[in-house]
């Protein structure tokens, strides 16, 4: 007869590793920073960017900052942990006794359900989901290279990365010779946000989950950095990287170092062009996307290495983990509430079909707003950690992947929440 498979339940908060918490409860800022210079409906496009043109200097910092440290660089991230829980959730699963086609299972449904959630997030409040691109993602990279070797997966990684790299190369090399297409550059800008300037609820929900599922493509199979990102977090998830780090604080140094700093020199071009200080036609800007955008995945894994390394000095500390890091951590069990959260704080008061707040913000104010929110979150989060309670989206992402699981013994109970990105590892 068969052997009857095993099936875990979430991971509880005894098990947890405190580096990926860390990282996505920080990071959540970035989201949100990258996420509401889209709310900026009432002022005219940058077109490669969407930072408005200002002539103002509160406006370039905010401007200059968020180009180079934020954009296109917290999505890579997550990407890097979503794959790196991925593995993490696959090797739990099989340890407590499931076979290869039971944890396939629950990856595929865990994956199907997050698609599900990014297409009602994205009806009802955020044309820029990430979550089905994710979800898409992992559906994918799942079935092709979960199994695969490790070398397989740095090498394929790789592949993409430099895919990225060949193109950023030959579109600086071709910049001389383009001319200059203003109105379709800022057209195509303008229509991905044209659901947040519609002033009816009922027609810019179909904008968005109309224009949802090419950014689901997009972003998740053919803009090839969060597939990236995510075979460079399956291969760190072999190595345990996030929850040994004592054991590779060499590769964290360098990993951080290296990456940090080609990330923000390669987002500087594009900031630079933004605030006046680069003189470039608008297609020639856009051609900057793509070595920003490439840049950004070593940036996002340099970002994961560094608090890596903050998190393994945190934890060599003879006492408790203070109020901030505590509320960060927090937050990042339930970085898939924080997020969606972030949208219920942000599209309701800043579209035009809601208060339309943003039409008299512009991008220092709304750089504001964006760490206002953050903190209202943080906050939330850090008491439900107090109270005891789990993220609501989390406990429904838990109900619907996991079918039947095995009672829980009360020392592996299930206390923590995880988000989107991630599946709880086990230091």
């Amino acid at each position: 007869m068969p052997r009857p498979t095993a099936s875990r339940g979430p991971t509880g908060t005894t098990e947890r590793a405190l580096a990926p918490d860390l990282a996505r409860g920080f990071m959540l800022l970035f989201i949100a920073l990258a996420n509401t210079v889209w709310y900026l409906w009432a002022l005219p496009s940058g077109g490669a960017t969407m930072h408005p043109p200002s002539e103002d200097l509160p406006d370039r910092i905010a401007q200059f900052f968020t180009i180079v440290v934020v954009d296109m660089r917290s999505y890579p991230m997550f990407a890097f942990l979503f794959g790196y829980g991925m593995v993490q959730l696959a090797r739990r699963q099989e340890a407590a006794g499931s076979d290869a086609k039971a944890v396939a299972a629950l990856l595929r449904r865990r994956n199907l359900w997050l698609i599900a959630f990014g297409a009602v997030h994205a009806l009802l409040l955020w044309m820029g989901d990430v979550l089905g691109a994710y979800g898409v993602a992992g559906l994918l990279l799942g079935w092709l290279f979960l199994r695969r070797r490790e070398t397989t997966l740095l090498v394929w990684g790789w592949v993409l990365t430099g895919l990225l790299v060949s193109l950023s190369v030959l579109g600086l090399l071709s910049m001389p010779f383009l001319g200059s297409l203003p109105d379709e550059d800022a057209a195509g800008m303008e229509a991905l946000a044209g659901s947040i300037a519609d002033p009816s609820f009922l027609t810019a929900a179909l904008d968005r989950i109309t224009v949802w599922p090419g950014v689901v493509l997009l972003q998740g199979v053919f803009g090839l950095a969060i597939p990236a990102a995510i075979l460079f977090g399956y291969r760190a998830a072999r190595m345990r990287v996030l929850e040994e780090p004592g054991a590779h604080l060499p590769l964290l140094r360098r990993t951080a170092v290296i990456g940090i700093s080609v990330g923000w020199l390669g987002g500087l071009p594009l900031a630079l062009y933004q605030v006046g200080a680069l003189d470039l036609n608008a297609t020639q800007a856009q051609i900057l996307t793509l070595p920003h955008m490439t840049t950004g995945i070593l940036c996002g894994v340099g970002y994961v290495a560094l608090i890596a390394l903050i998190a393994h000095r945190i934890q060599n500390r003879d006492r408790e983990p203070g109020v901030v890091v505590t509320a960060l951590s927090a937050t990042g069990k339930r970085s898939l509430s924080a997020y969606l959260g972030q949208s219920v704080l942000c599209a309701p008061i800043l579209s035009a079909w809601g208060l339309g707040l943003a039409a008299w913000m512009t991008s220092w104010t709304m750089f504001l707003y964006a760490v206002g929110v953050w903190l209202v979150t943080v906050v939330i989060a850090y008491g439900m950690e107090r109270a005891g309670r789990r993220g609501p989206a989390e406990v429904l992402l838990r109900r619907l992947s996991y079918r039947r699981v095995n009672t829980p013994s009360p020392a592996s109970a299930p206390e923590g929440d995880e988000g989107p990105h991630q599946e709880r590892t086990t230091p």
